[in-house]
């Protein structure tokens, strides 16, 4: 019964496009991993066939193509087709279309990035999280219709970033079972694709595709959920993305825009080292000082208690690992050698410390933290860390230490966190997970917001909006604005402004 409803609640919302003026390619057509000279451009067909891509500077394709090429189909819950496209002209916007015999898809854009010595203005935006889940109960979307993508959309940026959670195989709304296999994930996908929105935003222009857990399950590791799952998240992820995956590198990649940018994607999945929560039972703040603690017990009675040793001992441990030595590697020679000016890290989960449950961020691989950040101070200019997972819009200063006898000490290093598109909200997951409606907004404001020693005295915390962060950036700047599904300023609950927040180059 669950699967007839799911089944006629997805094929209600697909019905529109299929209506469309090209129903043999009812997912739209997307352009991902965008270079200078080329993209890698994705489609699904309604039937099998051979599929062509034609790419040309004309909207209308008069004239001869500037490219055309013939994609790759794959059936993993559906027929996809994807294929990169190559010796384009940088710094071009470029229209593509997909055919299959008579039939021609809609038509998509992406620019390529401008040559590395390009003094170019660069803009796009970013958010993640997104569950298109459609609730049993009410046969309606559970979240929103994905505004959020709708207004990245609107932009009209040079391209846009979809990072992580693109799925929910494991959603929060009751009565869903986990999507584990292959051919249950890629439903997800064409569930997430069957909304306007989402297709808009991946046919407006270049659009970087990343994963973060829920492409597997929540908290996902490899020691601790097995190859198997591993596999079937990667394998479903790159058929509906147009992204490259290798087995060397997983889904770290680069991609260099002008003079102005470099964007740096952490694979923070595929090679990480299991969670300590096991030994710290699961603790809502181990790494809090007792004395904040004890300030929240009130909240959380568990917090009185002292932390075990073994647990902090776990979390320090400096062979655990986020991102795998070979990893750790590539990216500090590639960031430390980048002559771009901006070096935007573009993140999975928080690296800036806010010490609640901080088992599957940064802060649970603390060692490698220090590390890395010590390693960007001391050798990298112009370091900026965008990143989603926390439900939530957070920009704070990436703090070696924060709380504590030893605390604050900056790096000079800045992340904004945003989102989600589609999700439970930082504050309504904290108001559940302690049984108490306002506990969200009381922890933003009497932890959140106050500087150290108080607490953690974030820039900016919005924990309950539909978001996205539009980014700028310049030679000299690098502002970064968050904005809610309406595409308006995103503010705290106390109405003052998160940014707009702007960097100067050093």
């Amino acid at each position: 019964m669950l699967r007839g409803l799911l089944a006629v609640g997805l094929a209600a919302l697909v019905a529109p496009a299929a209506a469309g003026a090209a129903p043999r390619f009812p997912l739209g057509v997307a352009a991902g991993d965008v270079g200078p000279d080329g993209a890698i451009l994705w489609a699904a067909l309604s039937r099998p066939g051979t599929v062509w891509a034609e790419v040309s500077r004309d909207r209308r394709f008069r004239g001869m193509p500037s490219a055309r090429v013939r994609l790759r189909t794959t059936r993993l819950g559906g027929i996809v087709a994807s294929g990169r496209v190559a010796a384009l002209a940088p710094g071009r916007r470029y229209w593509y279309r997909v055919r299959l015999g008579r039939a021609t898809s809609g038509v998509g854009s992406f620019r390529t990035a401008p040559p590395p010595r390009a003094a170019a203005t660069v803009r796009f935006a970013v958010s993640g999280d997104a569950d298109g889940a459609i609730d049993p109960s009410t046969r309606r979307p559970a979240y929103n219709r994905f505004e959020v993508y709708g207004r990245m959309a609107a932009e009209g940026n040079d391209f846009n970033v979809n990072l992580g959670d693109t799925i929910y195989s494991d959603s929060e709304v009751s009565g869903l079972p986990p999507a584990l296999t292959v051919a249950a994930k890629a439903a997800k996908y064409r569930q997430n694709l069957s909304y306007p929105a989402l297709r808009r935003l991946r046919a407006a222009t270049g659009l970087y595709s990343h994963w973060d857990d829920h492409e597997f399950v929540n908290d996902f590791t490899v020691p601790e959920h097995g190859a198997a799952l591993y596999r079937a998240g990667r394998t479903a992820f790159a058929a509906y993305a147009p992204v490259a995956w290798t087995p060397r590198d997983g889904l770290f990649r680069r991609f260099r825009w002008g003079r102005t940018l470099e964007l740096f994607f952490l694979d923070e999945r595929s090679f990480r080292s299991a969670k300590a929560t096991s030994a710290c039972g699961g603790d809502l703040a181990p790494t809090a000082p007792q004395p904040v603690r004890d300030a929240f017990a009130s909240l959380a009675p568990s917090l009185a208690t002292p932390v075990a040793q073994g647990c902090l001992d776990a979390i320090a441990d400096p062979s655990r690992t986020m991102l795998g030595r070979a990893q750790y590697e590539r990216f500090t020679r590639a960031v430390a050698a980048s002559t771009a000016t901006w070096k935007v890290v573009v993140n999975e989960v928080p690296i800036q410390q806010f010490y609640a449950l901080p088992y599957d961020r940064w802060e649970g691989y603390a060692a490698e933290r220090e590390r890395l950040l010590r390693f960007l101070q001391a050798n990298v200019r112009n370091v900026v860390f965008l990143t989603t997972d926390a439900h939530a819009n957070f920009v704070n200063e990436v703090r070696l230490r924060t709380l504590g006898a030893d605390g604050p000490q900056g790096t000079g290093i800045w992340e904004v966190v945003t989102g989600p598109v589609a999700t439970a909200s930082y504050s309504r997951e904290i108001d559940e997970a302690l049984g108490r409606p306002g506990a969200g907004a009381a922890v933003t404001g009497l932890f959140l917001k106050p500087a150290p020693p108080r607490g953690v005295g974030m820039a900016c915390a919005a924990p309950d909006v539909f978001s996205y962060a539009e980014v700028r950036a310049t030679p000299a700047t690098l502002s970064v604005t968050p904005k809610d599904a309406a595409g308006r300023l995103v503010r705290e609950a106390t109405g003052s402004p998160c940014g707009p927040f702007t960097l100067r180059a050093r």
